[in-house]
């Protein structure tokens, strides 16, 4: 693959990493604030929120440091690799944590979209739940694709 194909493609990981730090910085924040005002007698309902949205965080960039290896790893033709693998895996890793961390945060969700009469966040929970499942499952595939091709090589580099 070309050096400028990845290096777009670097890029673009990055650029997908600003917009959600940029909602990390200052969303977020408002989301738990809003939360605290629909249940003033729920103290520690700004705080679960906020711990359920920047805990999904963490695991995002750590999926985005894994594809950018990855593609550092297609630059140095080591793409057929267990290291490419593996990295393929902390993906898919990834992407289930923050499934996992999107339902365990819809009770939030819930209420609040119960108190404010909004089911779009609702929905959009639902979206980001599926949507990293999706990621989960495509990661997985190519994981076990990958690793077929390695044992296919090492195979074929034994019998020449």
């Amino acid at each position: 693959m070309k050096r400028g194909t990845t290096l777009f493609l670097k890029a673009a990981v990055i650029l997908i990493g600003i917009p959600v730090l940029a909602l990390c910085i200052f969303l977020v924040p408002e989301i738990a604030n809003f939360a605290a005002e629909l249940y003033p007698d729920i103290t520690y309902m700004k705080y679960l929120v906020l711990i359920d949205l920047y805990a999904t965080a963490i695991p995002f960039y750590f999926a985005l440091f894994q594809a950018f290896k990855l593609l550092s790893y297609i630059d140095k033709n080591k793409a057929f690799s267990d290291l490419s693998v593996r990295a393929l895996m902390n993906i898919k890793y990834c992407a289930i944590t923050i499934s996992s961390l999107f339902v365990v945060g819809m009770p939030l969700f819930y209420l609040m979209a119960e108190k404010d009469d909004a089911p779009g966040i609702i929905i959009i929970g639902m979206v980001m739940i599926f949507a990293s499942m999706v990621i989960a499952v495509f990661a997985a595939v190519l994981q076990k694709l990958l690793k077929e091709a390695i044992d296919i090589k090492s195979e074929n580099d034994l019998t020449v």
